[in-house]
């Protein structure tokens, strides 16, 4: 069994970051990561996949985009050359090919047994990522067994598919990027929406994300909004990034041949039903947007920056109806159904009593009820973006003064 001070479970941005933030303190540590460094970027995404938040915005501890299109978006395997880098430039002690089979306490510490062997800690740190497992509702299993399910991190691209139609259920970032691509291949698209939020690509000649952090959207923490269950469980923007920069909501979608219906509610082998709540949902989805929209036009006024950027010009509305309620995949001659339906947190290693009734990390800033074990990366962790590549910084480094001046099992938040 060997000894060390932190125990860093996971080699993806969160524990990159973390093991930099670390090392800059002089912490001895170890980075243990089931396959490769940026595992999910290399294997568990689609062909076309590209980051929502432009190059720019990749910031770590230490390192940032230094590449030729500051204003573009990553592809999937750009982000893991990108985090591998990193990992390198920063002398990140990862060690690969590791599987964390048990972490429990142990005197005043932990024990962390893995594939190749154990290891004492007197810290952990769980950077595990927050899109773990596909959260795909259990309703899939009544689904007609001819028909092929995939979730975004087993679609590769539309050429993988069989021929026929395709459901894709959910609406958000990844719902529609693959229902656009689907669309512009030749295949009939059924788009199942849900609960969503709408902004567009740009914005008075600016990306959304400049004036998202312009106006201090993604400095607004936990503490700033009065449901942080609610928070923490909104849906993913509907956006993407493409190389030409379009907006890619509803409008374009249905203008593209997409058919719109609610949310999926139930399914009989080869039959499907949709709720009657897709006018509601695209409602909602405005008038968020608006609200948003409003605060940025108000900034421009106060800031002095009407000259500056382009005239305010609110992106269309889409007018909907939900004439579909029923649809038999077979007659519509629907061979696959991809769940674009959000992700799930599992941890059958972790034997601590840190997990909520929802299977969630129960933590404050990071610092869990057991003293010495952490987490980062988590989705609204403090900050609205603390699992962005771009947010997890901050974050790392509040983790690692914790760790750094843990002289008691004290962990304050």
């Amino acid at each position: 069994m060997r000894g060390i001070h932190t125990v860093i479970i996971g080699a993806g941005q969160a524990g990159l970051a973390v093991s930099r933030s670390l090392t800059d303190r002089g912490l001895e540590h170890v980075v243990l990561e089931r396959a490769r460094v940026a595992e999910r970027w290399r294997s568990e995404r689609w062909d076309s996949l590209r980051l929502l938040t432009p190059n720019w915005m990749s910031r770590l501890p230490g390192w940032s985009y230094r590449g030729p299109d500051v204003h573009g978006f990553m592809s999937g395997g750009e982000v893991a050359s990108y985090l591998e880098d990193y990992a390198r430039a920063s002398a990140a002690p990862v060690e690969e090919q590791i599987e964390v089979e048990h972490l429990d306490a142990a005197d005043d510490g932990f024990a962390v047994r893995t594939s190749s062997g154990r290891w004492r800690a007197a810290n952990v740190v769980i950077a595990t990522g927050w899109c773990d497992r596909p959260a795909v509702p259990l309703m899939a299993g009544q689904l007609d067994p001819s028909l092929v399910q995939l979730s975004p991190g087993t679609y590769r691209n539309p050429a993988s598919l069989p021929s026929g139609g395709v459901l894709v259920v959910g609406a958000s970032a990844s719902g529609v990027q693959l229902a656009d691509e689907l669309s512009r291949a030749g295949r009939d698209v059924v788009l199942a929406v849900g609960r969503h939020s709408r902004l567009p690509r740009a914005y008075r000649g600016m990306d959304i994300f400049w004036w998202l952090e312009r106006i201090g959207t993604l400095d607004r923490t936990i503490d700033d909004v009065p449901d942080s269950v609610a928070a923490r469980q909104e849906p993913s923007l509907q956006l993407a990034g493409r190389p030409d920069h379009r907006t890619l909501d509803l409008v374009a979608l249905r203008g593209a041949g997409v058919e719109l219906t609610g949310r999926l509610s139930w399914i009989e082998g080869r039959r499907v039903g949709f709720a009657d709540d897709l006018i509601g949902n695209v409602a909602a989805a405005d008038a968020r947007m608006r609200r948003v929209l409003a605060e940025i036009d108000a900034h421009v006024v106060a800031a002095g920056l009407t000259a500056e950027v382009l005239a305010a010009e609110p992106p269309p509305t889409i007018s909907v109806d939900q004439s579909l309620r029923e649809l038999d995949l077979h007659d519509r001659r629907i061979t696959s159904v991809l769940w674009a339906t959000g992700h799930r947190r599992v941890y059958p290693w972790l034997h601590l009593p840190v997990l909520d009734g929802s299977g969630e990390i129960r933590q404050r800033r990071g610092c869990t009820a057991v003293p010495g074990l952490h987490v980062l990366g988590q989705r609204f962790q403090h900050h609205r973006n603390s699992n962005f590549i771009d947010g997890v910084g901050r974050d790392a480094a509040r983790v690692a003064d914790h760790l750094a001046h843990r002289t008691s099992s004290l962990c304050r938040a």
